[in-house]
């Protein structure tokens, strides 16, 4: 964003939402030239929804794409996008914009970060009722995904899409191993407990001649978390984090979980010390047979191998639960919003939402049912695949610090890399981590 520099406290804005934006954004505060030109895109006619979002890239071209085929679903109004720097710069200009009341007319944001930011004041809620007028109904939606959409009975966010944790497998080790079922897709059940598991990944080993299952970990942020509280939240342990603390969560199960990671790592069926990046050029390079990553590197999977398959994350420990996040849309705050241009914002919104099969082809599960109800749908492999993740999917604790690219994860992250690079005893990481966790507690909501 471009223009003249606003006032270090736009019109409106006091200490306390000043210091509640930076806190719900999980950045430190912005300087006066932060939101440079934000006011100006204001002065836009008034067919135009003003969306920020973080899609830049391949998934941008999408976006794009999306809202040519959303056209005709919203005569006479125009999208005008702003990409923005995925991560803490992103989610701090949306909060400190949303606190003024200077932000875009909608805004792409983790469903995880919504605790942040609904409870602060960040977010005006959506009229369902409007959304209804344009095809888009709460039945639309799986329970697991719209259940994070609420704070005190109003709606915050409509989910764009699900990009859960998932497995992704090269089809010809797999068979080889006696992995897949008749029509070809991964047999679950011989992933079903941790021995189980383990003892898949040796039988890929075999059948591909090199390593079994690849994970890539060390120094990243987020993947050693995604595993372990995807895995922890099949134990059906508690994990309830009250506001002051301490955490109430089951530390021998959380123990358990780690040290079943740390054999899926031990460097013998397969590797150990790989970063995220080096996972990827592992399993693209056939040198492993499944890598448990993100449905966001499909494309990049694909390219190298056409043949590529996935599958949801297996239910190692009982009870089915797939780690994941939510691109959502949500309404910044507007002290005085004009119910006209609401109205025109709630129906670009809906045409976008309808306009999911092409957010599809990059991966991504679209969260708006008609659309994974088609046929269309239907003959995307290997995304048909893995679609019923969406409807046991969980998403990071509810709490105003955790989230997509937040502290929390990095934090949960090192401790983990201690236990399975390091050798740090699962009890103690566990306790670690409860530690950690109490200090996150500690901190007063901003909200």
């Amino acid at each position: 964003m471009t223009g003249t520099s606003v006032p270090d406290r736009p019109p409106g804005l006091g200490r306390r939402r000043l210091l509640t934006a930076a806190l719900a954004s999980g950045g430190a505060l912005l300087g006066a030239g932060a939101l440079s030109g934000c006011g100006t895109a204001l002065a836009a006619d008034e067919s135009t929804v003003r969306l920020w979002d973080l899609f830049s890239g391949a998934d941008g071209g999408l976006l794009n794409d999306m809202v040519r085929r959303a056209r005709p679903d919203m005569p006479g109004t125009r999208i005008e996008r702003t990409v923005l720097e995925w991560g803490t710069p992103y989610y701090t200009k949306l909060a400190m914009a949303s606190a003024g009341g200077r932000g875009p007319d909608v805004a792409v944001s983790h469903m995880s970060r919504l605790a942040g930011y609904a409870p602060s004041g960040l977010l005006d809620p959506w009229d369902l009722d409007v959304l209804a007028e344009y095809g888009v109904h709460r039945d639309d939606f799986t329970d697991a995904v719209w259940s994070r959409t609420q704070y005190q009975g109003r709606t915050y966010a409509i989910p764009l899409d699900t990009h859960p944790f998932i497995v992704f497998f090269h089809p010809g080790p797999a068979r080889k191993a006696g992995l897949l079922t008749r029509d070809g897709t991964l047999d679950t059940e011989a992933f079903s407990s941790p021995d189980r598991f383990l003892a898949a990944g040796r039988e890929l080993a075999k059948a591909s001649g090199k390593q079994g299952i690849a994970f890539g970990y060390v120094t990243d942020t987020a993947q050693g978390w995604r595993l372990f509280y995807g895995l922890y939240r099949q134990t059906g342990g508690a994990f309830e984090l009250p506001e002051g603390g301490p955490a109430k969560v089951d530390v021998d199960r959380m123990a358990e979980v780690i040290a079943f990671m740390a054999k899926i790592v031990d460097g013998r069926t397969n590797p150990k010390q790989l970063d995220y990046a080096a996972a990827i050029a592992s399993f693209t390079n056939r040198q492993t047979a499944m890598i448990l990553s993100g449905e966001w590197e499909l494309g990049t999977y694909r390219a190298a191998d056409p043949e590529v398959n996935a599958a949801p994350f297996p239910t190692v420990f009982g009870t089915p639960a797939v780690y994941a996040d939510s691109h959502s849309f949500v309404l910044p705050h507007h002290p005085d919003p004009d119910r006209a241009h609401r109205r025109r914002t709630h129906r670009a919104v809906a045409a976008l939402l309808k306009a999911g099969q092409i957010w599809a082809t990059a991966g991504h599960i679209p969260s708006y049912g008609p659309v994974t109800r088609t046929d269309a749908y239907a003959k995307l492999r290997p995304q048909s695949h893995y679609a019923q993740a969406q409807d046991h999917v969980v998403l990071d604790p509810a709490v105003w610090f955790a989230g997509a690219g937040s502290d929390f994860q990095n934090s949960m992250s090192q401790v983990l890399q201690q236990a399975l690079l390091d050798g740090l005893a699962p009890d103690r990481a566990a306790r670690a981590m409860v530690r950690r966790l109490n200090t996150f507690l500690a901190k007063p909501s901003p909200a």
